[in-house]
């Protein structure tokens, strides 16, 4: 039995990199299952029906991400 996964794109914040096949890593505000919207990072195809795998993560969580990569010497 497969469940179907419902989600809805609210804001897409920007992309990151894409793929030779065409497919863009993502940081999109997401509601999945009609639940309330997280921030998600993850590959879509050209269309956003086809997707990876990803992290999803609240808004308090990706600003500890934030801070996290701020303090970071890259």
């Amino acid at each position: 039995m497969v469940t179907e996964i419902k989600f809805e794109i609210k804001e897409s914040v920007g992309a990151l990199s894409e793929s030779p096949k065409g497919w863009k890593k993502e940081l999109n505000l997401i509601s999945w299952n009609d639940k309330e919207p997280k921030y998600d990072l993850r590959d879509w195809d050209a269309e956003h029906k086809k997707m990876g795998k990803g992290v999803t993560l609240t808004a308090d969580e990706l600003k500890k991400l934030r801070d996290i990569l701020n303090g970071m010497e890259l």
